[in-house]
């Protein structure tokens, strides 16, 4: 199953750096001129731009070293510069940052159903008619029944949008708008698969019997079906250029959209303003507009690149619905193993064979021939039967030689959408078929298609989803949330392969995908679903109530409790009335930049505010930044104590009375001051402080203690995670 492999990482998140100057001054490489918000007045982006990259060079036809400007939500531009000229760009007046332009990486029937969130659901069809999503992504296949516009009202008023899909792309009353970023492309049109799977998983139509040749059959539907869709193609293949995801942001907020889904990102975090995600995103907060983000598919020990705190950053769970695969073998043995096979054996068993068995003379080890690598395997020993190999990466050798089918041993969690009869077996199934291949000199096998049971054991974290804590600003809780990221069934592109294997032709409408990015689709569908009853709520008021209405985990699941999964396991129907909600403005954000080492004139500059002043940093502490949950790093083997201030908003009953619990731990004492919170009218706030003392942590197992906060008036239960923890380096 080497196209789990290949999956994983085609949507996975990582970034690679653009190729650097050699440090020869004709060597140009794209970068990008952050400038902040757009001054006030009379000024031409575009004409400044030019003026600025002409006083870094002699070169006549510096306009064609421009491709694009930022010109309509924030200011900057991209440019093919050399080395000398990116160090002249950075000391010049009014820019933020200057930095290579990277290439970013892209990263369900049953799913809502498993969060609770049926069909019957109610729900404000209005509201959620007039909320538009803006999907950063691989474009989208418009043609899909999940887009259709078949019983929608008119395109929202408030629209300014265009439809610039390309050639044959048509926009309805359901995709309303389109544009695309891709050199020679041409197209919003998607042809990766991508695009379309997180749309449709975040806003598709109600469609009925959709499934992948039979598999995880059902109504394929997003959390938001009655929203409308804004498509911004960015990326090419698997590749997304931090250029033109910037570009994108630019557009999408102007265009109007409410919210913005991007499942994309990098590997690794970078300083907010060098990467475009964060950029892009402060400046669609500060137009209302909340982004979601996946957190990336680095894990179980690669750190979360989605850490900006006006990001929703989301880690992916499994549900109760999950694929398996069988094997018969010979002598009447069945092994269960994992992949997404739709292929048919009829009944019928095929020679199996061994990578040991199937090695030539030349090979130089016994680990790569157990493993079956190409240089090892003869093909005359692989045509035709199924290969029996230690590692995934048989599939090049069996797919080369014409094998009919793999078995290989693999720790993976997940089953992905293979080209041809495989799957992948634990190490105690694979040394019983390795038994029976040894015992007999005829070993045969017969690969059964996949089926789907009941797995009881879910949410757990996805082994791929990437952890916290977050790397840029240590009392910021990343992830925030979780939601099902494993073999997600959503709209697909026809055009695209379903397995990922350039030799795969089948076309199909429906396919199955794991990764953050199907996590983060899900979570936007629930912010629309929130947007459409609470137009007027703040981006961090959404992002709070869906945090704080999030249904517990089992931290026996994962060693990094809240690092892996967040708040919570996401609870849709409660995230619509959630009592109390965790307030931020555009000012709150700025201010915890200030106490994070940007100076006054770098946040003038960001924020387009001459007026802004970095206070001291004891009055603007990372830890009282008004998040839904308190974070503290600690020192090992010493003691720790801190006290968060929080303030809360009403958005539940206009007289009410909240009564304050703790979830305690044996390795933190809490007590909440006052621990009564009354409230007269609604939209009134109320602070308190939260005092935590702790004993001695270690690097060992308990690097992190977590505990939690739960507010509730009788009928609202506002729960915030309380983490310590000692930063591993």
């Amino acid at each position: 199953m080497a196209n789990y492999r290949f999956l994983l990482f085609l949507y996975a998140y990582f970034i690679i750096e653009s190729v650097a100057s050699s440090g020869n001054d004709d060597n140009r490489s794209l970068h990008i001129v952050y400038m902040g918000s757009l001054p006030k007045g009379d000024y031409s982006p575009t004409s400044h731009h030019l003026s600025m990259l002409q006083q870094t060079t002699n070169d006549n036809d510096a306009k064609n070293h421009i491709p694009r400007s930022y010109h309509r939500s924030f200011n900057g531009f991209a440019a093919m510069i050399t080395d000398k000229q990116r160090e002249m760009l950075s000391k010049m007046e009014g820019v933020v940052s200057v930095f290579p332009s990277r290439t970013l990486q892209l990263q369900t029937t049953r799913s809502w159903d498993f969060m609770g969130f049926q069909e019957s659901t109610q729900r404000n069809s209005t509201g959620e008619s007039d909320v538009i999503i803006g999907a950063i992504d691989s474009g989208i296949w418009p043609e899909s029944e999940s887009f259709n516009d078949h019983g929608f009202s008119p395109i929202p008023k408030k629209w300014k949008g265009v439809c610039e899909g390309g050639k044959n792309f048509t926009c309805n009353n359901k995709i309303i708008g389109a544009r695309h970023y891709l050199k020679g492309e041409g197209s919003a049109r998607d042809v990766v698969g991508h695009g379309t799977h997180t749309a449709s998983t975040t806003a598709g139509n109600k469609v009925s019997g959709a499934s992948f040749y039979g598999i995880a059959g059902g109504v394929a539907r997003g959390g938001a079906p009655s929203a409308r869709i804004a498509v911004y193609s960015a990326c090419s293949n698997e590749d997304c250029s931090s250029d033109n995801i910037l570009a994108a942001f630019d557009d999408a907020i102007a265009d109007g959209v409410d919210l913005i889904t991007i499942s994309i990102g990098a590997n690794l975090p970078v300083p907010f303003d060098t990467d475009t995600i964060a950029i892009g995103s402060f400046h669609a907060m500060e137009k209302g507009i909340l982004t979601i983000n996946s957190a990336g598919n680095s894990g179980p020990k690669g750190l979360t690149f989605s850490v900006s705190p006006w990001l929703f950053s989301v880690a992916a769970t499994t549900m109760d619905r999950r694929i398996i695969d069988k094997v018969l073998l010979g002598n009447g043995l069945t092994l269960t193993g994992r992949s997404i096979n739709a292929f048919a054996s009829n009944g019928t068993k095929i020679p199996m064979v061994h990578g040991m068995s199937a090695s030539n003379l030349h090979c130089p080890s016994i680990e790569k021939a157990e493993s079956c690598s190409d240089i090892c395997m003869d093909p005359e020993r692989i045509k035709g039967k199924i290969l029996l190999c230690k590692t995934v990466y048989g599939n090049v050798a069996a797919i080369a030689y014409h094998a009919l089918g793999i078995i290989f041993m693999s720790n993976d969690l997940e089953a992905s959408v293979v080209s041809y009869p495989s799957l992948s077996i634990d190490s105690k199934a694979y040394d019983l078929a390795l038994a029976y291949a040894n015992s007999t000199n005829t070993p045969q096998a017969e690969i059964l298609s996949s089926a789907t049971f009941i797995n009881e054991t879910a949410p757990v974290v996805a082994d791929f989803s990437s952890r916290g804590p977050n790397s840029n600003i240590l009392e910021i809780m990343k992830p925030d949330i979780s939601a099902p990221g494993v073999e997600i069934l959503a709209a697909f592109s026809p055009l695209a392969s379903p397995s990922g294997d350039l030799n795969d032709v089948r076309s199909v409408k429906y396919s199955i995908l794991s990764g953050t990015s199907m996590s983060c689709p899900h979570v936007a569908g629930i912010a629309a679903y929130v947007k459409a009853f609470h137009p007027d709520w703040s981006p961090a008021a959404i992002k709070s109530s869906i945090m704080t209405t999030a249904k517990p985990m089992n931290e026996t699941d994962d060693k990094d409790k809240e690092f892996a999964y967040g708040s919570g396991f996401v609870d849709p129907i409660r995230a619509i009335n959630p009592g109390l909600v965790f307030d931020l403005s555009k000012d709150d954000y700025l201010n915890l930049l200030c106490s994070t080492g940007y100076n006054t004139i770098q946040v003038r500059q960001i924020s387009g505010d001459n007026s802004t002043s970095c206070p001291s940093s004891s009055q603007s502490m990372a830890k009282d930044f008004n998040y839904p949950s308190m974070v503290t790093p600690a020192q090992p083997m010493k003691p720790f104590m801190v006290n968060f201030t929080r303030a809360v908003t009403n958005v539940g009953f206009a007289n009410s009375t909240y009564t304050a619990s703790i979830q305690q731990h044996s390795g933190m004492n809490i007590s909440i001051v006052p621990n009564i919170l009354k409230f007269k009218s609604l939209n009134e706030k109320q602070t308190f402080v939260v005092n935590v003392v702790g004993g001695e942590l270690n690097d060992n197992d308990n690097s992190l203690v977590s505990s939690s906060l739960l507010w509730t008036d009788g009928t609202h239960n506002v729960r915030c995670p309380i983490l310590a923890f000692v930063r591993k380096v």
